[in-house]
């Protein structure tokens, strides 16, 4: 047995992936962008989130505006 077999067996324990689960959770942080992209893309997905949040309030703020139903006139 390796090294590396036995390290995920003791850190997996006696789970049925015997190790895959760590093993492809590596796998996949190794698909991912760098940690310098990954801040990039984190910053923008607020950015534009904020963008949307200002197009809803501008929306609601239309929204509850009252309209003037009719013009006010004095009877003589």
């Amino acid at each position: 047995m390796s090294e590396e077999t036995k390290t995920n067996q003791t850190t997996c324990g006696d789970c049925l992936c015997q190790g895959a689960g760590p093993a492809f959770t590596e796998f996949l942080r190794r698909l991912g962008p760098p940690p310098e992209a990954k801040r990039h893309f984190d910053t923008a997905r607020v950015e534009f989130l904020k963008g949307l949040r200002s197009l809803i309030d501008q929306r609601i703020s239309d929204i509850n505006r009252t309209e003037s139903k009719g013009a006010s006139i004095t009877v003589e």
